[in-house]
């Protein structure tokens, strides 16, 4: 074969420092916006941004010469810095690490679905129980200690 062809898409999740619900309504919209442009000013190609106030759930497609936890930490870092002088948050955090999961492209639909709806979906679910499910359906080993 003489090209390389890829389907490398990325359903990622982080939280605000101690899942403190610092995203307000009023600037969150903007916040996911410049996220997906953070995304595509990486290289990757951003297919939907959502979340609520202690959270955030990104979809993206990233091309193989990516390392996910370098795309992740420059991500996380810009935004950082986004909001602290463009939106003046000063105390704003994101939590270290994130949940990544890896998603087929018969599924991207699905999952950009249930990203749009993260304000339906938390009405009756908080953030942990969300990470939870998703981690023991995907079968990724965690400890619980480790989830707040």
């Amino acid at each position: 074969m003489p090209g390389t062809y890829t389907s490398l898409h990325y359903h990622v999740i982080f939280s605000t420092k101690n899942r403190e619900p610092i995203i307000a309504a009023a600037w969150r919209p903007r916040l996911h916006e410049y996220l997906g442009g953070m995304i595509r000013g990486l290289e990757g190609t951003p297919i939907c941004v959502g979340g609520v106030a202690d959270h955030v759930h990104l979809l993206f497609g990233l091309k193989p010469t990516h390392c996910l936890s370098d795309f992740m930490r420059d991500l996380k870092k810009d935004a950082t810095n986004w909001v602290k002088d463009t939106l003046h948050e000063p105390h704003f955090a994101w939590q270290e690490g994130y949940a990544a999961f890896t998603v087929s492209p018969t599924a991207i639909q699905s999952v950009r679905d249930y990203v749009n709806d993260q304000e339906e979906h938390h009405r009756v679910r908080t953030f942990r129980e969300e990470l939870v499910a998703m981690l023991r359906r995907t079968g990724v080993a965690f400890e619980e200690r480790y989830l707040d």
